[in-house]
């Protein structure tokens, strides 16, 4: 799914009302209805109080259609207009006008110095005040207004976005923003849904389709997308009758250290669930036993350090490497990882302290193959990247640096977000059982062995997300967010493949109640 920008979606307004020769007061009569239908569909005239709190903008004009559609169906409605301006959008005078001919209980001006409406927990708040077009700072009357919904406890739905929330840039007074239960975005969902310091102020989202031009949806080429089952099924590449192993390439997983040889046979695990026909473990000698006793499966090489990574040598051709996980970050580790960069030509996923080493020593960086993966988790990508301001500044220093260095970087997080030159592709799957030792070490095993299959770095990288993600939420249903461990993702990896061509169960039509006997 494409996440447009504010500004592709004001395009898409205007080349929607011009090629389907309609005015933009239509489309808004579209989205607003819309809005009442999904309403509508969940309520079934249930006579809870509904406050409509409208802005005088075009979200504003939104919130006045669905007002209007709800008075006309027989809801209990209270309509509210913040009026703190005299800017008054075209179309929302048009709706103005319209819902006063619909009503005799017209909409409540309030002037942005009297007391706020007495709103109950158990009714509904609409926030249709501010949309993606604010520019300007909040009010403080508006700011405690939205502290009053807050302080309410009612549930709030927000219509296209939590007003005071900007689609691209942060928040600097988390006061002065909607936190919305839910919010109902228009032709697509909004970046800030999934970044970590603006996820909060949406509990729920949905988009709605408010009938977009297709061939504007289809061909605007955005610097966001959203990753799900749909995005990824097109990458998946099926087995023949009668491949081999030979076929799906071999994984060399570099790592592990004295008591860190886990977290290889973990990502050695993972890539041969993940599809690659053979891999191999590269360990201190100290992690022989422990892969070969615990991973029959795989075939082992062991440097000539008892406890530590000091010189990587081998007699086998990989596909791919991976490398970092456990490996410490020994004066003579780094040593042997630069020695190892200087002559290998081969694909790359780096993984923990693979990244520490680039970080300390960036020269390192030059010497990557293109479209190398880095896997850091927040306080790696910090010490590779530097600190940043925000969310959105974050995301801009990552996107410069793969730029600058040509390498696909993977930010773990609720959603993770893969960067590739100017793209973000978003995840959607995963859950808080994720938060547990080796979930790392596995998403590098199942990437690796993703490339040794032959998929694109960046289609393994984007693919791989999805698999560990999906794993992990098929997995949580036996084992609760608390107990899920990183073996359990492995064992799942089958489970969310089948997943990828399950069709959804159709819903089933009510049973009929039981009549007493007599």
């Amino acid at each position: 799914m494409k996440i447009f920008s504010k500004e592709q979606i004001y395009e898409g307004d205007r080349l929607t009302a011009e090629k389907q020769k309609i005015s933009s007061t239509d489309l808004m009569e579209r989205a607003g209805t819309q809005i009442f239908n999904w309403m509508h569909a969940r309520m079934q005239g249930a006579q809870v109080p509904i406050h409509v709190f409208c802005g005088i903008g075009n979200n504003g004009g939104d919130g006045l259609v669905l007002s209007r559609h709800l008075i006309t169906h027989g809801y209990n409605v209270n309509t509210f207009i913040i009026n703190c301006s005299d800017k008054r959008s075209k179309d929302f005078l048009v709706n103005y006008d319209r819902i006063k001919n619909v009503t005799k209980k017209w909409p409540v001006l309030l002037s942005c110095a009297e007391d706020f409406p007495e709103i109950k927990p158990e009714d509904i708040i609409v926030d249709a005040i501010f949309g993606i077009g604010l520019n300007r700072a909040i009010d403080t009357w508006v700011k405690k207004l939205f502290m009053h919904f807050r302080t309410s406890k009612a549930f709030t739905l927000a219509i296209d976005i939590p007003s005071g929330l900007h689609t691209d840039k942060a928040v600097k007074d988390e006061d002065a923003v909607v936190w919305a239960g839910y919010t109902l975005s228009l032709a697509s969902p909004k970046l800030v849904f999934f970044l970590p310091e603006t996820a909060k102020f949406t509990v729920q989202w949905e988009v709605l389709d408010i009938g977009l031009d297709p061939e504007f949806l289809f061909t605007t080429q955005t610097e966001v997308e959203l990753i799900g089952k749909l995005e990824v099924l097109p990458n998946y590449v099926p087995r023949d009758k009668f491949s081999h192993k030979g076929q799906f390439g071999h994984s060399l997983i570099i790592g592990g250290s004295y008591g860190k040889i886990g977290a290889v046979t973990l990502a050695s695990r993972a890539a041969l669930s993940a599809g690659a026909g053979l891999v191999s473990a590269y360990v201190p000698k100290c992690g022989y036993h422990a892969l070969q006793s615990s991973f029959p499966e795989a075939m082992v090489i062991t440097d000539t350090h008892e406890e530590k990574i000091t010189s990587i040598k081998f007699d086998i051709e990989p596909t791919v490497i991976a490398f970092g996980v456990g490996a410490g970050t020994d004066a003579k580790t780094i040593t042997a990882f630069s020695a190892f960069l200087k002559t290998n030509k081969l694909p790359l996923v780096i993984d923990a302290d693979g990244i520490n080493i680039l970080s300390k020593k960036k020269t390192l960086l030059k010497l990557l193959p293109e479209a190398t993966i880095l896997t850091p988790h927040p306080k790696e990508l910090e010490r590779l990247i530097g600190t940043w301001k925000d969310d959105f500044d974050k995301l801009n220093k990552i996107k410069a640096f793969s730029k600058k260095h040509k390498v696909i970087i993977l930010v773990k997080g609720a959603n993770s977000i893969t960067v590739y030159e100017d793209k973000f592709y978003v995840n959607t799957t995963g859950n808080p059982g994720l938060s547990t030792a080796g979930s790392g070490d596995v998403l590098t095993g199942i990437i690796t062995g993703l490339i040794s299959q032959g998929y694109h770095p960046l289609a393994a990288a984007i693919f791989g997300v999805y698999l560990h993600g999906k794993s992990a939420d098929i997995a949580v249903e036996d084992f609760g967010y608390q107990a899920l461990i990183s073996s359990h993702v492995i064992d799942y990896l089958g489970e969310a493949y089948i997943d990828l061509f399950k069709q959804p169960e159709p819903p089933q039509a009510p049973q009929e109640e039981e009549q007493p006997q007599e």
